[in-house]
């Protein structure tokens, strides 16, 4: 049987640190503060079961199985809302996979996805992709971010 996550025993990161490094345990408490979210309980566990494995991809299911397994009571609608709110401060990335499938990824540096179909698996693509051409931008408009999404399937 899981054990519950209690986080006022957690150890603590060094203050001020909000690097997501891929440490087993991150200061989630100080990182929600220094994006200006308050720190609620539910925050502070998703926060924790999201940051403490390093960088990945979930979707807002995967993360309320996790929550559910490590006996966080939270809702499904309180974890899309919560993903929705780290991803409006900067601490997650989204991006939609067939339009219906919607992944948060930890890692908010810019690159690019494999996606594995029929596994679901979402993959980093190592090293930058170059374009060749971007087409031309509508008048007062500007691109704010390009996502590549390249679909693989098993031979």
């Amino acid at each position: 049987m899981p054990a519950t996550i209690r986080f006022d025993h957690a150890p603590e990161a060094p203050r001020g640190d909000t690097q997501r490094t891929g440490c087993p345990f991150h200061d989630v408490r100080s990182m929600l503060r220094d994006v200006g979210l308050r720190p609620t309980r539910q925050r502070l566990a998703l926060g924790w079961l999201l940051f403490q494995k390093g960088d990945r991809h979930i979707t807002a299911e995967i993360l309320h199985d996790e929550a559910t397994r490590a006996r966080v009571p939270v809702s499904l609608a309180t974890v899309y809302n919560t993903l929705h709110q780290f991803t409006e401060v900067g601490l997650l990335r989204e991006f939609a996979v067939d339009g219906s499938k919607t992944y948060f990824d930890t890692n908010v540096d810019e690159h690019h996805h494999y996606f594995v179909e029929g596994d679901n698996q979402v993959l980093d693509i190592p090293g930058d992709l170059t374009m060749a051409a971007m087409p031309a931008v509508p008048e007062g408009y500007e691109i704010s971010r390009v996502d590549v999404i390249v679909r693989l399937r098993k031979k």
